[in-house]
């Protein structure tokens, strides 16, 4: 029943409008063609009307024999999304490659891609900001830098910031680009291409992006969604985080989670986009099927949501007030990316990934506040309207005539859908390889081409690692959602309880019977093992005190602590199921990548590295360390935060 569900929304949506091509090749002009064509539209418009072939759950156009597998030569990150810079004045597009370490310069005007620069390998490039007149910042989020490129000559110059760039911002009255990093870096450089860093403050790990607000730095963090206001002397003055939703009329509770992109309003404040996470027990036992998934806002446990945030006053907002609980609810859809204001500062676009549509809706559907009284978003969606996107959407903009424009990761290109219609009206193809694979998609909620999917791997595990939170199952529990990243398969058996064998059992209970997906043929699981153990670890930031990572790990390895006897090799695990302590025997995760993943423990109920030293951390069976004093236990996790 729930799956046919799914498959009448599917089509209420026209999230299958790309149902019958067998590849994406199908609806883009080849490369010898035009670099801006309408040639879609027709397309598009013969697909519309010709009805599609859904397959959902194994019914309908998803049958075994229709799956194909892709498989790329190189294997393409997972999305980060919010890529995508058009220039203020409106003549150009720049667009950062993650997949191909590539910048591509696209002239509004002449209609054409004037420009790709190449990047080093394994830079994946990330946000782009412009800066002064006639220049852009590119953050390179495994390149642990900075480029500016002058758009003019086209020259690039490289700054290194941090491991991890992620947010970047140009502040023009102080001539300041500010770079948030996911160690909790987060960096001032001036226009000196060769001087220093003005400043670099040691905030929050997580740091997402980074938004200017008169003389105050508005800062958010990925997993936790939080709000950092940091004043002009470097202090954090403030903390927000969008509002707990509680849909009354069915008893279900969402608390704020993974804000995967934050963006300045016109007049002050930011807009967040965002995910919700079900905070009631979700069923998981065997007679439960579809307990993840859900097709509309009152059945899934993961909903996308925009919350305007107005922490500062201003000339607009003199009396900064909270979101109203409910507010900021967009239609059902998977991985909201991404967001752009449109020039009149009216209307707001939102791109979902794993649903390959963009959403756009007035930013005033999005405003109300604890003042103006709480709504229930899940009622009706005033004027929200959703465009299918062919191909695999990352990011978006509009050009001067408020037109949309869309960056496809796959195939790579950039599409214009018309500002009143919505229909597709030119397409922008830039160079590169093809990065289509079968495991990249999967992960991301895309079954293929023909299936769309109710919630995807990374809603609950985003860029592959993990969304921070503890969700609550029956009948075993609270259980903290784990990381992907460094190899986890290698670490079966799999889930903190150690019940899943292999990646088989895990597409057979979680796939398959929570999540409600088809079931996989086996060379479509074998790309989906493959490109999984692909997934890196965060780039680690270089410690404070270099003298405690010593003493730390000396500590580590002493066989008195005993941390070494089940945290070995490589991967920093023994791969053993063992009780520390904590009620039971869980399984012993790898340590890679420790830092970058709070809260800890398989409940979470450690807040913090330090933390797991205490009351909940299982005492002496779980390392023999009440007798460290509280200087020895801050050289250890010192040394924790480095593997």
């Amino acid at each position: 029943m729930m799956k046919a569900r799914v498959a009448t929304w599917l089509v209420a949506l026209a999230a299958a409008a790309i149902a019958g091509c067998d590849d994406y090749e199908d609806w883009f002009p080849s490369p010898d063609s035009s670099t801006a064509t309408g040639g879609f539209a027709g397309g598009f418009a013969e697909g519309f009307a010709g009805g599609f072939s859904v397959g959902v759950g194994g019914v309908g156009g998803g049958s075994f024999g229709d799956q194909h597998v892709d498989v790329s030569a190189v294997p393409p990150p997972p999305i980060s999304g919010g890529t995508l810079l058009v220039t203020a004045d409106k003549d150009l597009v720049v667009a950062a490659d993650p997949d191909r370490d590539r910048i591509s310069i696209i002239d509004l005007g002449t209609l054409e891609v004037e420009t790709v620069l190449p990047l080093e390998e394994g830079d994946e490039p990330g946000r782009v900001t412009e800066g002064p007149p006639g220049t852009a910042h590119v953050a390179l989020r495994r390149g642990g830098a900075v480029v500016t490129i002058d758009l003019a000559t086209q020259q690039m110059h490289r700054r290194p910031v941090c491991p991890a760039p992620r947010g970047v911002a140009y502040d023009a009255a102080a001539d300041l680009l500010h770079v948030a990093c996911a160690g909790g870096e987060l960096v001032t450089l001036s226009s000196d291409l060769e001087a220093p860093p003005v400043r670099e403050l040691r905030l929050d790990r997580d740091l997402r992006d980074v938004v200017i607000e008169g003389d105050a730095l508005l800062v958010s963090r990925f997993r936790s969604s939080e709000l950092l206001v940091v004043s002009d002397d470097g202090a954090v003055a403030e903390r927000v985080k969008p509002p707990v939703y509680v849909q009354e009329r069915f008893g279900r509770t969402f608390e704020p989670a993974v804000a995967w992109r934050t963006i300045p309003l016109p007049g002050g404040g930011v807009a967040m986009v965002h995910q919700r996470s079900l905070v009631n027990p979700i069923d998981i036992d065997d007679s439960t099927q579809g307990g993840y998934s859900g097709f509309d806002c009152s059945t899934t446990v993961v909903q996308p949501a925009v919350t305007l945030l107005r922490p500062l006053p201003s000339e607009a907002n003199p009396t900064p007030a909270s979101p109203a609980p409910g507010a900021g609810g967009l239609p059902f859809g998977l991985l909201p990316v991404d967001m752009a204001i449109s020039p009149d500062g009216f209307r707001g676009a939102i791109v979902m990934a794993g649903s390959r549509t963009v959403i756009e809706t007035p930013l005033d559907v999005l405003e109300q506040t604890e003042q103006t009284g709480a709504v229930d978003d899940c009622a009706s969606f005033r004027d929200q309207r959703s465009i299918p996107v062919p191909g695999e959407p990352i990011a978006v903009g509009y050009d001067e005539a408020s037109n949309l424009l869309v960056q496809l990761r796959e195939p790579p290109s950039v599409l214009r859908f018309g500002a009143v219609s919505g229909a597709h009206v030119a397409t922008f193809l830039l160079p590169g390889e093809r990065r289509l694979d079968s495991g990249h998609a999967l992960f991301h909620g895309i079954q293929d081409v023909e299936v769309q999917m109710a919630i995807a791997c990374a809603s609950c595990h985003p860029e592959g690692q993990d969304d921070g939170r503890s969700w609550s199952f029956n009948p075993i529990g609270a259980r903290r959602t784990q990381s992907l990243v460094g190899g986890i398969l290698e670490t079966a058996p799999l889930h903190w309880d150690g019940d899943m064998t292999d990646l088989d059992a895990i597409m057979s209970e979680v796939f398959e019977q929570r999540m409600g997906g088809i079931h996989q043929r086996p060379e479509r699981v074998e790309a989906f093992a493959s490109w999984l153990d692909t997934i890196k670890p965060v780039p680690v930031s270089e410690p404070a005190d270099p003298a405690a990572v010593q003493r730390g790990e000396a500590l580590f390895e002493d066989a008195a602590v005993g941390c070494a006897s089940c945290h070995s090799g490589e991967k920093l695990t023994n791969d053993q199921t063992v009780d520390v302590g904590t009620g039971k025997a869980f399984q012993v995760p790898s340590l890679r990548g420790l830092a970058a993943r709070a809260p800890y423990m398989h409940d979470g109920c450690a807040a913090t590295l330090h933390d797991r030293f205490g009351p909940c951390g299982g005492g002496d069976k779980h390392g023999v360390t009440s007798t460290l004093t509280p200087a020895q236990i801050d050289d250890l996790v010192a040394y924790l935060e480095t593997l």
